[in-house]
Order: C-alpha cells, then sequence, then structure tokens
C-alpha cells in the first residue's frame, strides 16, 4: 500500500496551486491518500487569503481519498505540522509530508514509497528527503541516494515508530547547551544546526524540523537524498518564510519519468556528498549568500 501524502497550506493560495498542480501529476497521486490540514491565520485580516486556500483546496481531486482540516482558530506553524503528522501516523505506518510551497517531480511519490519499503528496518534511518542540492553525481558512484546527518523539510517521508520517539520538549537540550563536543558533533550536518536548535528554544523561532533534526542525532540517525533532487522550493515569495533573500536552494528538479531506484543499501555517511553539503552550509558559504541579497541577487 502507497503511503498516504499530507499537505500543510495556510495562506499562499498561488504558491498552493503549483505545489497541488505538481502533485497531481505524480504517477501515484490517484492511488495515495491524501490529508489536509490547513492552521487559521493569526490575524483577522489575513482570513481572506485562508479562505481563498480553503476554496483552491475544496476543488482538489485526482487522489485515492480526500481528508481535509481545517482549523478554527491558530495553532502555529510548528504545532500544526506536528497535530498534522502524529494524527496521520497514528492510522498509518508511514507518511508523505509536502508544504504549500513545494514542486514536486512526477516520481517524487515513487521515489518516496520505493525508499520506505527500502529503509523501514533500518531504524538508523530518520527520513527520507525529497529535495537535494545539485551536486554532481561521480562517475563511480552506483546508487541514486545517499545518506547524510541532517534532515530536510522540503518534501519527505518517515516511519511512525521514528516519529514517536521524537521528544518534542528537547529535556536534555540544557545538558546539549554546556557540552562543546556534542555541539560540534551536531553541526557535522551543518554549521547553522546549532544556532538554529538555540533560536527554537529560546523562543526566537516556531520551528518542528530542527527539533527532529536533534532528535535524529541524538539517535546517530541519518536522512536519505536522492541525487538528483524531486522537489524544487518556490516559497521565496512576499508571503514566505524566506522573504526576498536570495535562493541558494535552485535546484534541477527531476524530469519524472524514472519509476524504479538503485538506492544504496550502505546506511553510512556518503563521504562526498557528506562534504558537499557541508560545504553548502559552512559559514563562508552563507556569508557569500547573504552578499548576494544584499546585491539584489534573488
Amino acid at each position: 500500500m502507497n503511503a498516504p501524502v499530507i499537505l500543510f497550506a495556510y495562506k499562499r493560495a498561488r504558491e498552493l496551486r503549483a505545489t497541488v498542480e505538481a502533485l497531481q501529476k505524480n504517477h501515484l497521486a490517484s492511488e495515495s491518500d491524501l490529508f489536509i490540514f490547513v492552521d487559521a491565520p493569526k490575524k483577522a485580516e489575513d482570513w481572506p487569503k485562508v479562505y481563498e486556500v480553503h476554496q483552491v483546496l475544496d476543488e482538489i481531486t485526482g487522489f485515492k481519498s480526500i481528508y481535509r482540516d481545517y482549523a478554527k482558530s491558530n495553532i502555529g506553524c510548528a504545532d500544526s505540522i506536528i497535530r498534522g503528522i502524529s494524527y496521520v501516523l497514528n492510522r498509518y505506518p508511514t507518511a508523505i509530508i509536502v508544504e504549500d510551497d513545494l514542486i514536486t517531480a512526477p516520481n517524487f511519490l515513487d521515489y518516496m514509497n520505493q525508499s520506505l519499503t527500502q529503509y523501514k528496518n533500518d531504524k538508523k534511518i530518520y527520513s527520507i528527503a525529497g529535495y537535494t542540492f545539485p551536486f554532481e553525481r561521480p562517475s563511480d558512484y552506483p546508487y541514486e541516494s545517499y545518506f547524510v546527518p541532517r534532515h530536510s523539510p522540503w518534501g519527505w517521508a518517515t516511519w511512525r515508530d521514528r516519529w514517536l520517539s521524537i521528544d518534542w520538549e528537547l529535556v536534555d537540550y540544557s545538558e546539549f547547551s554546556q557540552d562543546k563536543s556534542q555541539q560540534r558533533a551536531f553541526n557535522q550536518g551543518g554549521s547553522d544546526l546549532v544556532k538554529m536548535l538555540e533560536d527554537q528554544m529560546e523562543g526566537r523561532s516556531d520551528a518542528w524540523d530542527i527539533r527532529f533534526c536533534y532528535n535524529r542525532f541524538k539517535g546517530n540517525g541519518l536522512t536519505v537524498y536522492p541525487t538528483v533532487s524531486k522537489v524544487q522550493n518556490i516559497g521565496f515569495g512576499n508571503e514566505a518564510t524566506h522573504t526576498n533573500i536570495y535562493n541558494r536552494y535552485k535546484t534541477t528538479l527531476d524530469q519524472g519519468s524514472q519509476r524504479e531506484f538503485k538506492l544504496s543499501t550502505h546506511v553510512e555517511t556518503t563521504p562526498y556528498y557528506h562534504q558537499k553539503t557541508l560545504q553548502k552550509y559552512s559559514v563562508v558559504t552563507r556569508i557569500y549568500n547573504k552578499l548576494k541579497t544584499y546585491a539584489g541577487m534573488r
């Protein structure tokens, strides 16, 4: 059975339409159950935008079944996502998660379902990522997946047991915050991770994914990535989280004709791709990208 697809939306109808159209074009769309969750706005003046999103979602077709959950009052970004994923994973063993600013390739659901089956018994794998940077694949690398110690929230999948193992309160954070060696180890997924976790724990952000990534780290876990991206992020507009900044996440989207993938069975961090990932999230690269933003590049 195919994993159910969870779609989260809020107040961006234009991006949502593109997200839905791409999902509908997936080879497995008609064989997949779709669960939709929409949070209510924080501000009363945003209700018209949310209602427009409701209208888009009310008209969706093309899936095996469709479940809609429109919140009556604002839950909050992180809590809304945790609530929705928990609802589905309490009923299904796996789930594929998409937000309203992602374009998926036609074979996105194929890749996700195959990966969920391939790695279901390997508890070291916490999640399946659909997005990847456009890294050049080495000519001698035989697989179409790789492993790095960093979670990606842009079109991803997981299993019930991994999700239910997450400590969202991060009860050992105070100990971690004093342990420089643990912080260096966590940053082996990227030099920005410790700072993102600090922002979450000190109330400067409302994020679920950095907490998921921290739990992955504590469990010595990995995330599986495709060598060719199955997702393109379009969330860099006026209503986006990443408003008006240089988009360093542009990638090459899979054309989508391939339905079967040669997935790596060597479940360890992949050295070449790990190095390339660390370069992308290095301090030098992030400063360079900020300079591009200041120069007006998008």
